[in-house]
Parts: C-alpha cells; structure tokens; sequence
C-alpha cells in the first residue's frame, strides 16, 4: 500500500519532487472538468454578473440548480446518493475555476457543497444521507452552515441556542439565534449547533421549513453583495431526534472538522480568484497608453505584474500539493465500510496543519493580487464599472471566513504542539537537534548555479531557523506558551513560508525532472519568490528571538541566525522583467 506522508512533516523532513502533486500531474478527465466548469462559468454565470450582485429573485438558485444538473454539486457526494465522489484534486478544480465566477456565486456555490452538505457526507447516519444527499448534490436543497452567533464567533463552543428534548423523546426544542449565515436567504437545510440541557453542544440539521424558523434581514456587506447574508432564528423549532447529526455532545468534532474541509477548498476558490485579478490587470495594462506606450512596458508596472504571477504560482503549489496528499490518504479507504463519512473526516484531519496554512497564504495574496490589480488600473481601478473594483471588496471576506487568519496562525502551532505531545511528529527532537548542532550549522551553498540547488539550501535553512525559534520559545515559555500569541503568530509566519517555499521549490523541480519548456519560467519564480521570503524568514525569526530571550543567550541566538542566513542575493529585478514579460505575452496567467 502507497505510503502516506505525515501531516505538518514537512517541517522537520525533506521529501523527493516525485511525491508531490503538481497542476502539471493533472490527468485528462481533471483537465475536462476544468474544461466544462469554465465553458459553464463563462456561458451561464459572468453574463448575468450584475443580476447577481442586485440580488435578482431566483436566480443565484436557479444558477447553482443548473451547477446541480451538470455535476458540479456533487463532487464530494457519494456515488450511492447521487454524488460524484471525486478524488479531492478534481474536487479543488472545481473550486477553483468557479471562482471565475467572481465573489458572489463562488461565496453562495462554496457554502452549499462545502460546510453546507460535507457535515452530512462525514457524520450523516444512512436514513439522514438518503433524505438529503441526492437533494444537496442536485441543488433541489440548497445548503447552509449555521455555526456563529452574535457573542460566539471564533470562540463557537460558547453558543447560547439551546435544544431541550420533549417529554415525549420525539423532539429537540431549540431556541436561539445565529449570524452572518451565507446562502440564509436561499437556503432549504441549516446544519446547525444547540446546547442539550444548556451544556451538550450538539450539531443537528434543520429544514427551513420547520415552524419557528425564521430570518433578519439581508445584511449589507461590503462585498460578495450578490450572495445572501443573514441571521437565522429559532424560536421553540421542534427538530426531530433523527436529525441529531452525529452524537449528543459532540457537535465540536463536526464543527472543526467540517471547518477544516472549509480551509482545504477555500485556497483553491482564492487562486481562481487570483488568477482572474491578474488576467484583468494585464489585459487592461496592455491596451493603457502613457508616455506613448503601454503601461505594461513600463519597470514598476512589470514588477507588479510579475509578482502576482509568482505569488498565484506558489499558491497554486500549495493548494495541489495539499490536494495530492489528501487524495492519497482518502484512496486507502473503504468506500462501501459503515463509518466511511468518519474515516474520511479523519483522513483530512491529517493535513489540518496544511489545510490552515493554504487558508492563511491564499487568502492573503488573492487580497495582495486584488490590491495590485486595482493599483495598475488607476483611478479606473476605483470606478465600480470595472470588474477589478468588485473583486478587491469581494476578497476581504476570505481572511475572515472559515476561522479568521489570526485563529488560524494560533491553531497551526496548536497543532504542531499536540503533535509533537502525542509523538505524531517528532518536533521537540528536532528543535533540540537543531540547537545543539547552533554553532556548527552553516549552509553549505552560498551562490545560485542555475539548478535551484541554492534555493534547496535555502528552504533546508529556513526549516532549521523556524525549529530553533519554536524550540526556544517552547523551553522558555512550556504550557504558558499558548499566552504568548504575538511569538505563535511569528512562528507561524516562518512555518507558513516554509510550506510556501517549498511547495514552489518541489514543483518547479519535478517540471525540470520531466523536461518541460515551462521550467525556466518556474525557475524564475521561485528563485525571486525564496530570495524574498528568505529575508522574511529572518525578519521573523529576529521579532521573536528578541520576545523570547536576552542577553548573552540572545547574542548566541542572533549570531546562529546570522550564520543560518547568510547568502548571496539573486537579481530579482531581472528575474521579475523575464517572467513579466512571459505573462504579458501570455495575456494571463502563464501556466
């Protein structure tokens, strides 16, 4: 059986580019459900754009309908309940060509077959999977997930609705209210979160058709206009015990690992949203003239250009490195076993460390694409009229949804900590043999050759650098560690570029492995992407070596650094002319 690689691993080992998945790995039916997406997107959804964001009666329903009838609702059903059951690359190819959608559709398509049918996919017992499935993955039922209130955001275990069981057994009883709810307005089915007895917190799924269900208003939100926003209230709704979704008191296990699904396909909805940003910045930078030529042809308008095609080239890496790794756990599954739904919620839960970190990187540099793009378009950039104007509003959700970004860099060392605790990932060790070798460790390339052998260098480095950081934060601080979230946050920043990095790094080197004409543009980027993150790395690192320690230790500490760091800078400048250049002519995204 095919080895799987441990989740968060990639801090402490190095692995070959052959065992990574890479968008160049994509087999012929991954590329016709690209295809057919982008024919359905550009034929059914991008015509009728301004309907959407006016919120026009019916159709964002008859939209994800018409998504239902050709399959793209479905991917993550299975096959016994009218689903597709993909394998999780085609599932984030998905994802990602429906953002070209733009924010809106892709806020309403995500929260229906993301966290609005996967609750019932992983812990939905066979009578609730049979009512609801083949629904859901038509779009006859549309889906929402009905988890914050207005005093439980990321803090969701402190919810006050309440579900008290009937003398008679039959039903729950739930009162409260939830907030902010994407797809409220449209939706046929919540998965939803209730207290029994006050104190169980206990995931059920409610039908909007039962009594007492009720909506607020449609919210008025900077971005994703089009999609419904609101809150959803339940006032003595009788929900029956056959709709308890997994077991009493254990609604925590379905809300963090169906938050956690939410994080895996949430980077792919970014890097379409990227790639669209920068495919409109170029086509406009092209045909504006000034000083008698196009803007494109201009230095600072070429680095803006190239650099968001290498961060929507290190996002891309990452995304599908991640999907390749979980497809690879999810196959040696039994797919016909009883607990399948449990199994696979526990396969994804391996890569929960990397799920946040794609979820943190992408939604960030989709945020950083979106805010260039805007700036190459000028004050045309600021008119509503041009689409780059609605994508900037519609990208800031994304470091907000799904766990904000700063719940998300505090899960990630979290997480590695627990592992560590529990000898899942040897950590700890690693950290100690990282300072013991301290006054030893120097890099044993210091000058680019043109074979990235220097940027191989520099990612090992950069493992080594966020190991003595952690290790020394953790020896200092111990159990209190989790007080310290400016020094988490930190480490995690490292822990993120160093997935980022070398994510690229893999990929660009199994394209040079295969002999593909497209590695000289992937080497492009990522010696401009590692040369930059490096200084990242350090910057990082001396923030938190100056929290965690000082004095002599201190000294010790920052001239280890010092060595760690110490390499000859490439010409980004150039690096950045070539591949603008490339994706100029391209017109687009070049890969």
């Amino acid at each position: 059986m095919e080895e799987f690689i441990r989740g968060g691993s990639f801090l402490i080992e190095s692995i070959s580019p052959r065992e990574v998945f890479t968008p160049e790995d994509f087999n012929e039916e991954q590329r016709l459900i690209a295809k057919a997406v982008t024919e359905f997107i550009e034929g059914e959804v991008q015509p009728v754009s301004d309907d959407i964001e006016e919120k026009k009666e019916g159709l964002l329903r008859s939209l994800l309908r018409k998504a239902g009838e050709l399959g793209f609702l479905s991917a993550d059903i299975p096959e016994e309940y009218g689903g597709q059951d993909l394998d999780k690359v085609s599932s984030l190819l998905i994802w990602e060509k429906m953002s070209q959608g733009g924010g809106s559709f892709m806020a309403s398509f995500g929260a229906h077959t993301g966290i609005g049918s996967l609750p019932i996919v992983f812990f939905g017992n066979p009578d609730q999977k049979r009512r609801y499935l083949p629904k859901l993955a038509t779009g006859e039922m549309i889906g929402a997930y009905a988890l914050t209130e207005p005093e439980a955001g990321s803090d969701a275990l402190n919810s006050k609705t309440t579900a008290i069981l009937t003398p008679d057994g039959k039903y729950y009883v739930l009162n409260g209210q939830k907030q902010f709810i994407t797809n409220a307005g449209i939706a046929d089915l919540f998965t939803t979160y209730a207290k029994v007895d006050g104190e169980k917190f206990t995931s059920f799924i409610v039908e909007r058709n039962f009594e007492g269900v009720s909506l607020d208003e449609e919210e008025n939100k900077m971005g994703v206009k089009g999609s419904s926003t609101r809150g959803v209230i339940f006032s003595d709704v009788k929900v029956p015990v056959g709709n308890v979704l997994g077991e009493i008191g254990k609604g925590h296990v379905v809300a963090l690992n169906v938050l956690n699904m939410g994080r895996f396909s949430l980077g792919a909805g970014c890097l379409g949203g990227a790639k669209r940003a920068l495919q409109e910045a170029v086509t406009y930078a092209k045909k504006r003239v000034q000083f008698g030529k196009p803007i494109c042809e201009f230095g600072l308008i070429k680095h803006k250009i190239a650099e968001m095609a290498i961060r929507a080239f290190v996002m891309e890496s990452m995304v599908y490195r991640t999907g390749g790794l979980t497809e690879r756990i999810l196959r040696r599954i039994d797919r016909h076993a009883q607990d399948v739904g449990i199994q696979m919620a526990n396969g994804i839960e391996e890569y929960n460390i990397e799920d946040s970190i794609n979820k943190i990187y992408c939604s960030e540099m989709v945020g950083y694409v979106a805010d260039e793009a805007v700036q190459i378009h000028g004050g045309y950039g600021y008119i509503h009229e041009y689409p780059v104007e609605r994508g900037y509003r519609d990208e800031r959700i994304n470091r907000i949804w799904e766990g904000t970004n700063e719940i998300n860099r505090l899960l990630i060392m979290d997480m590695l900590t627990k592992r560590a605790m529990k000898n899942r990932l040897p950590l700890f060790s690693a950290s100690q043999k990282v300072a013991n070798e301290l006054l030893t460790l120097r890099p044993k390339v210091e000058m680019d050759d043109g074979k990235l052998t220097l940027q191989q260098e520099m990612v090992e480095m950069s493992k080594k650098i966020a190991l003595l950081v952690s290790g020394a934060a953790v020896q200092k601080y111990m159990m209190k560690l989790a007080d310290e979230q400016e020094i988490l946050g930190l480490i995690s920043n490292m822990v993120i570029e160093v997935f980022a990095m070398e994510s690229a790094l893999l990929r660009a080197l199994k394209t040079m492995e295969g002999g593909d004409e497209r590695a000289e543009l992937q080497k492009a980027m990522v010696k401009s992407y590692v040369n930059d993150a490096f200084d990242r790395m350090e910057g990082f690192a001396k923030q938190a070596l100056a929290a965690i320690a000082e004095g002599d230790t201190l000294r010790t500490q920052l001239s280890a650094l010092k060595k760690l760091a110490r390499f000859t800078p490439v010409n980004t400048v150039a690096l950045r002319r070539e591949i603008a250049d490339a994706v100029i002519r391209a017109g687009r995204y070049p890969f």
